[in-house]
């Protein structure tokens, strides 16, 4: 098997035909409004139209020209202007796509965890009252601790530390030279 089929094989393992499903109602419930009838997810949301409609409604403005027509280059500019209004909308460099991810059809796994990345952006935005995708991240918590407790713990070796029970130096060979033999 190819290097090249090796790699498509791996990919189309990764995708999840039911998170495509549900990244795909949702966006239906968002924009209210089907994707067409008989067309694939990937085919629909290629080249980029639906992804701004998406961030639009989100984040009204965010993307202030969808090209609807004007070939490859224009598609992947509305891609590319939807990567960079998710980012300011909240979504992590890690969590959007590339675009030959979605342009070229090479990963539509990754596309799909993007558009979750994006659902659980909706949480942080308390103005959004619409459907939800995916889990509610969790909040962030930070302790506060008093000056008695930090100073109490200084004073703890931690278990990841290991312990020294039972430890010794037998066996070492300390202070004794090798004796290094040479041969003719």
């Amino acid at each position: 098997m190819s290097l090249e089929r090796q790699v498509k094989a791996k990919l189309a393992a990764k995708r999840n035909p039911e998170q495509d499903k549900e990244a795909q109602k949702w966006i239906e419930d968002v924009l209210g409004k089907k994707f067409p009838a008989g067309q694939l997810y990937e085919d629909v949301l290629r080249d980029g139209v639906i992804l701004c409609e998406l961030i639009n409604k989100l984040a009204p403005g965010s993307v202030p020209k969808v090209n609807t027509s004007g070939g490859q280059f224009k598609f992947m500019e509305n891609i590319n202007n939807f990567q960079e209004a998710i980012k300011r909308y909240g979504v992590h460099d890690v969590d959007v796509f590339q675009t030959v991810d979605l342009y070229e059809k090479k990963d539509i796994a990754q596309v799909t965890n993007t558009l979750f990345a994006i659902g659980r952006a909706t949480y942080k935005h308390p103005e959004y009252k619409g459907p939800r995708l995916g889990p509610k991240p969790a909040d962030e918590h930070h302790p506060e601790f008093t000056e008695e407790q930090l100073k109490s713990g200084q004073t703890v070796i931690g278990l990841q530390a290991g312990t020294n029970k039972g430890a010794s130096q037998a066996g070492q060979n300390m202070g004794a030279g090798r004796k290094i033999i040479l041969g003719k």
